[in-house]
């Protein structure tokens, strides 16, 4: 049986559902999208225009292909037409008893081979696939925002997962020109989100300390870290460095470090105040129109040159 991809489905339609579809489309793919909510499926096509414009503005794509991109992609309310679509990604909320209510419906629709990814990025496998016939067919396919930009997807197969799936979903990434990792097993947060909340602690636990601001925690990691980790990743880096010479910089620098959990409450302080980040104009910092003119330039250089 020929397990080529030539119909994707997508339900949700924010951002990352949005940003699922627009790179399935974008690689030849019809690409089905879901939602029950009349107002939010009239959305999707604005936001796939926003990243495709973003994509022609950082000389990526031309504008024939973005016609034929916006032309792939396609919505409905009817859950039904996900019997269409050989891969489907579910891209809701992160809330379980929403998500098991999601997989319960499309248990009964999907086609007998087709396979079903979630966009979690904190539930394991196990605990997602419950509702599911067919939990050999389930995996999780974890995109980072936006996908247009960032090329990860961590792939994480359940117990139960076929290793065809495994295999299937893998080669499905590549050819979307995403660049995935299967992970040996499922751990909270998988790898990114470990690594990125541990930075976090870090950083979080250094303004508190007084040592330096939220400013130069930043500047710091874009001019250093975030130069490096683009090239090599940590392990690496530390091979290179020399692993006796990590041992003795770590032996008396880890026991510095944050090992606690409230620095949370820095988050908490910003979000109790109404300083949520961007959307309310203020987080860490406040977000006028000339900062995120910065950081939109930068997206572009990255985008330009991925």
């Amino acid at each position: 049986m020929d397990r080529t991809v030539t119909v994707a489905g997508v339900v949700g339609t924010g951002l990352m559902g949005v940003g699922i579809a627009t790179q399935c489309a974008l690689h030849g793919l019809r690409t089905i999208v879901h939602d029950v909510d009349p107002a939010r499926l009239a959305s999707v096509a604005a936001k796939a225009e926003a990243v495709l414009d973003e994509l022609i503005d950082a000389g990526r794509i031309d504008a024939a292909a973005r016609a034929a991109t916006l032309a792939r992609i396609e919505t409905t309310a009817q859950l039904g037409t996900m019997a269409q679509a050989q891969f489907v990604f579910e891209a809701v909320p992160e809330v379980l008893d929403l998500k098991h209510r999601l997989y319960a419906q499309l248990g009964a629709v999907l086609a007998p081979d087709a396979i079903l990814a979630s966009n979690t990025s904190g539930f394991e496998p196990d605990l997602l696939a419950g509702p599911l016939p067919a939990p050999e067919r389930f995996v999780i396919a974890h995109f980072w925002n936006p996908p247009h930009m960032i090329p990860l997807v961590e792939v994480v197969p359940g117990r139960a997962t076929a290793p065809e799936v495994t295999a299937r979903t893998e080669a499905l990434m590549r050819a979307i020109s995403m660049e995935p990792v299967v992970l040996a097993k499922s751990i909270p947060g998988f790898v990114g989100n470990r690594l990125q909340f541990a930075v976090l602690r870090e950083a979080l636990n250094i303004v508190r300390s007084g040592a330096a601001s939220p400013d130069v925690v930043d500047r710091v990691m874009k001019a250093s870290l975030g130069r490096r980790w683009g090239i090599v990743g940590p392990l690496e880096s530390a091979d290179m460095g020399g692993l006796d010479t990590f041992v003795d910089i770590a032996s008396h620098l880890m026991p510095a470090l944050a090992k606690d959990e409230d620095v949370i409450d820095l988050l908490r302080e910003q979000v109790n105040a109404g300083r949520v980040g961007v959307r309310s104009g203020a987080g860490f910092y406040d977000w006028d129109e000339a900062h995120l003119a910065r950081v939109k330039a930068a997206r572009r250089k990255l985008i330009a040159g991925g």
